[in-house]
C-alpha cells in the first residue's frame, strides 16, 4: 500500500513540475521581407544607390532633396533587369535614410500589340514571386507583409499599357510626419 500511495505522489510531482517546466512553443517565424529585383522596402539610401548603379542602364542614378530638409529625397533611374533585360524607371523615396517607396515603372504596346503580354507577363512572374495576391480594385493587386507590402497597378488606353510595381515600408513611411507640415483648412 505504501509503494503504491509513494508511486501516486511521484506521479503527481513530476506532473505538476512537467506542466510548468515546458519550453515554450516554438518561435513565429519572422515576417519574410519582399524583395524584387534586388531591392526591398525600407533598404538603406546606400544600398539603393549602389545596386541601381550596377544594374542602370547606362544612365546616372539622380537623387534630389526635399526643399525643406535634407532627411527626404527622391531618387531615379532607367534600369535593366538582372535576368531578363526588361527595362524598368526605378524611383525611390527616403525619409531619414530608408526607403518607404521603391517602385518600378514599365510601359508597352505604343502603336504594337506588346502591352497586353507586359501586363500578362508582370503578373505571372509577381503571383510567382509572391504568391496568390489581394485584388485592389479593378486594375490592382496588393501582397502584405505586416507593415510592409507589394502593390501592383495597370492601366490601358488601346494597345498601350503601364505598370508599376510598388514596394511599401509603413513605418518608414510615418517618419514623414516629423517634416511635414499639418494641412491648413480651406475657407468655404
Amino acid at each position: 500500500m505504501r509503494s503504491i500511495r509513494t508511486a501516486l505522489l511521484l506521479v503527481a510531482i513530476f506532473a505538476a513540475t512537467g506542466v510548468t517546466q515546458t519550453p515554450p512553443g516554438p518561435a513565429r517565424p519572422p515576417l519574410v521581407m519582399p524583395v524584387y529585383r534586388g531591392f526591398t522596402p525600407g533598404l538603406s539610401y546606400r544600398e539603393f544607390v549602389e545596386h541601381a548603379r550596377t544594374l542602370a542602364d547606362s544612365d546616372v542614378v539622380r537623387c534630389q532633396t526635399s526643399p525643406r530638409t535634407a532627411q527626404i529625397m527622391e531618387c531615379g533611374v532607367v534600369i535593366r533587369g538582372p535576368n531578363d533585360t526588361s527595362r524598368f524607371y526605378l524611383s525611390a523615396h527616403f525619409i531619414e535614410g530608408n526607403a518607404d517607396v521603391v517602385a518600378f515603372y514599365d510601359s508597352a504596346g505604343f502603336g504594337d500589340k506588346r502591352g497586353v503580354p507586359l501586363v500578362d507577363r508582370t503578373k505571372k512572374e509577381l503571383t510567382r514571386l509572391f504568391g496568390r495576391p489581394r485584388p485592389i480594385g479593378k486594375s490592382g493587386w496588393e501582397w502584405r507583409y505586416g507593415r510592409r507590402a507589394v502593390r501592383f497597378t495597370w492601366r490601358g488606353r488601346g494597345s498601350a499599357r503601364w505598370v508599376s510595381i510598388t514596394l511599401m515600408d509603413r513605418d518608414v513611411m510615418d517618419r514623414i510626419s516629423r517634416y511635414a507640415r499639418a494641412a491648413v483648412g480651406r475657407k468655404s
